[in-house]
């Protein structure tokens, strides 16, 4: 049985409808699951964070791989079915979890701490591995990113659009952008056609992998990363108004003393935040802290 008729079976026999609200698609391609475990680059000693884990393809690949599989699931029969699954097909090494994975982040430490007792290790690497919605994604990356147990990459599959954001080069900046760029290394690697979901969702998909690195600014003594995003959130508040103005408002000083600051370090007076790179925010930061 083909995966796509394979999903639609246990749908029906479990009573489970997909629901367009909670970004409910099955990805029905078995060749982009194993893509994206290939992706992961996940081995025996890790422990892999899996959000939206479905009808579990992807969690039991995962599982046949790693020491630990924490599969987040929203959705309580989708949790219930993952649940049973686990058991008839005796896999011990998977921890369901029934929650909204923004309520439950900031405890994944703790998760993690719990699992490393629990299998007897001074300290296990884990990965995340996740089909996140839309609505979703800068929450969920912005928190686990300050989580101090930081994963050592993220494997995610998301709508093309907001992949194609968060991957951006200076003249296509946007906040999400520089806010993961921050943090991490980031690539999209694979194009994922809407047609490889049942049922088919209106955009096409595409996966990221990101390797988190020690965040540009962090390493200069007396840096605050609050103060940072601060500085981007003012750049970035008003798309029609250039990039002066906005800071010029943000910060409370004149446009005139705004502009100075901005043609000290080499800009065009005219420049707009979405032309920025990274260490151009680095150097701005230098400028109005």
């Amino acid at each position: 049985m083909n995966l796509l008729k394979q999903t639609q079976e246990l749908c029906k026999q479990y009573g489970i409808k997909p629901a367009r609200s909670k970004g409910q698609n099955f990805l029905i391609n078995e060749d982009i699951f194993d893509r994206i475990v290939e992706i992961s680059d996940v081995n025996n000693d890790d422990i892999v964070l899996e959000v939206g884990s479905g009808l579990g393809f992807l969690t039991q690949k995962l599982a046949s791989k790693v020491r630990e599989v924490v599969a987040v699931e929203l959705d309580d029969k989708l949790a219930s079915f993952l649940q049973a699954g686990s058991k008839i097909k005796k896999i011990n090494n998977i921890t369901i979890i029934n929650q909204d994975v923004l309520d439950i982040i900031s405890n994944i430490d703790l998760k993690i701490s719990d699992l490393i007792k629990k299998l007897k290790k001074d300290i296990i690497n884990y990965k995340v591995v996740a089909n996140l919605p839309y609505n979703i994604t800068s929450v969920f990356l912005r928190k686990i990113f300050s989580l101090k147990n930081k994963p050592t990459s993220l494997t995610l599959m998301l709508q093309k659009e907001v992949a194609e954001r968060i991957v951006a080069k200076p003249g296509k900046m946007s906040k999400l952008a520089v806010s993961v760029q921050f943090y991490a290394e980031v690539e999209i690697v694979e194009q994922v056609s809407r047609n490889d979901f049942w049922p088919a969702p209106e955009v096409n998909s595409a996966v990221i992998h990101l390797t988190p690195h020690p965040p540009l600014l962090v390493r200069r003594r007396g840096v605050s990363e609050r103060d940072f995003f601060r500085l981007v959130k003012f750049g970035f508040s008003a798309k029609r108004k250039m990039f002066k103005n906005n800071l010029s408002v943000g910060f409370k000083i004149t446009q005139s003393e705004a502009e100075e600051r901005i043609v000290k370090l080499g800009f065009n007076p005219k420049i707009r935040a979405q032309e920025l790179s990274l260490d151009d925010w680095g150097r701005l930061y230098g400028e109005f802290y």
